[in-house]
């Protein structure tokens, strides 16, 4: 069942569901473009996630109470059916899996690393949301053979570029900062660049695929570290 509920006197959070599923991301990324479509003279920002949309609005010019009247007929239609055919691009994104918990993750799972590896590489993932830190695109859903709980005791400095797991999500640091993911590689690609139009490649509904490429390819892409 939907819920609304004020989030600050100018911000109205749009509960979708009770559990995140793996069609929801894509599906919320289509309400949220219908949204900004039909309500966007009075919104400043539309901030989706896992199960839910965030909206921020022009208290000037509408309150929490008509911006959910206004909203009834868009989620109304959007329950109906909505079209993900729209929604997803897919990221094909380089890794060179040489991260330093790699043969841990494979004793910890039994496997072997090429299987770690293998098994990372054939899921085709969902952006489900961006948080945590700017460009931080949690994607899900992970291997349940590569599930394993969050380190014990985090990292005060996780390299940016560091492609991490835990639980049944994965997901690529864009910038240098602490985290307690496990660590299986590194990408080149920059995944956050305020000077940049979007600043994230990645949105909310995104499908991403993990590309193995050796040392050499991943200094020729700009690769540090």
């Amino acid at each position: 069942m939907i819920q609304f509920e004020p989030a600050g006197a100018e911000a109205l959070l749009v509960r979708l569901a009770e559990a995140p599923d793996a069609a929801l991301p894509a599906r919320i990324a289509v309400l949220a473009e219908r949204v900004r479509a039909e309500l966007g003279d009075v919104l400043t920002d539309v901030v989706p996630a896992w199960t839910s949309l965030l909206l921020h609005y022009d208290l000037r010019r509408i309150d929490h109470r008509q911006l959910a009247e206004r909203l009834a007929p868009v989620l109304e239609a959007w329950q109906r059916g909505p079209d993900t055919q729209t929604a997803g691009r897919l990221h094909l994104i380089p890794v060179w899996y040489a991260g330093e918990d790699l043969p841990w993750v494979a004793q910890q799972c039994g496997l072997s690393v090429n299987t770690v590896i293998d098994l990372h590489c054939a899921a085709e993932y969902r952006v489900g949301a961006i948080g945590f830190a700017p460009g931080f695109a949690y994607l899900t859903e992970l291997d349940a053979r590569l599930a394993l709980p969050r380190r014990a005791t985090p990292r005060t400095r996780v390299p940016a570029g560091s492609l991490a797991i835990a639980e049944r999500q994965t997901a690529i640091y864009p910038q240098t900062s602490p985290g307690g993911w496990h660590l299986l590689g590194r990408s080149p690609w920059r995944l956050f660049d305020a000077a940049r139009q979007p600043p994230c490649p990645l949105a909310v509904g995104d499908r991403v695929r993990f590309i193995p490429i050796d040392e050499a390819a991943y200094r020729a892409a700009g690769g540090e570290g």
